[in-house]
């Protein structure tokens, strides 16, 4: 049995938020997924956007409000929302709320930062007029 708790993982310091791996393929021998927690303090954004080119990842909203870029597309997210990214599409998330929003990420196949695409060129901010 894999039994994880965040609590009990080390937190990255990346730009725009604080990740903690929680299943990993490398670590957990997981076949079809990974996961992992951010937080995003208010005001934030998780920079630079990027894509997945090998598979989806879904995002739930744990605590927090906020805005997500998934394309060319923005809307607003909180607590409960669910947003998928798909495969090959640049996406982004920003804080808009007061408090610190915290979001579950799944992976599918399980990635990691080095299957990722990065987009610098792409902000949030130049969608959400």
């Amino acid at each position: 049995m894999i039994n994880v708790n965040e609590n009990n993982i080390e937190e990255l310091d990346l730009p725009g938020r604080k990740l903690r791996w929680v299943i990993t393929q490398e670590k957990d021998h997981s076949e079809f997924c990974s996961m992992c927690v951010i937080k995003i303090q208010p005001g934030a954004k998780v920079t630079p956007a990027h894509l997945h080119p090998n598979g989806e990842e879904l995002v739930y909203i744990l605590s927090g409000t906020g805005r997500a870029l998934v394309g060319t597309e923005v809307e607003d997210i909180r607590e409960g929302s669910a947003v998928l990214f798909p495969k090959g599409v640049p996406h982004m998330l920003k804080n808009t709320g007061t408090e610190l929003m915290k979001v579950a990420c799944f992976y599918a196949p399980a990635a990691d930062p080095s299957s990722y695409e990065y987009h610098p060129e792409i902000d949030i901010d130049d969608f959400d007029k």
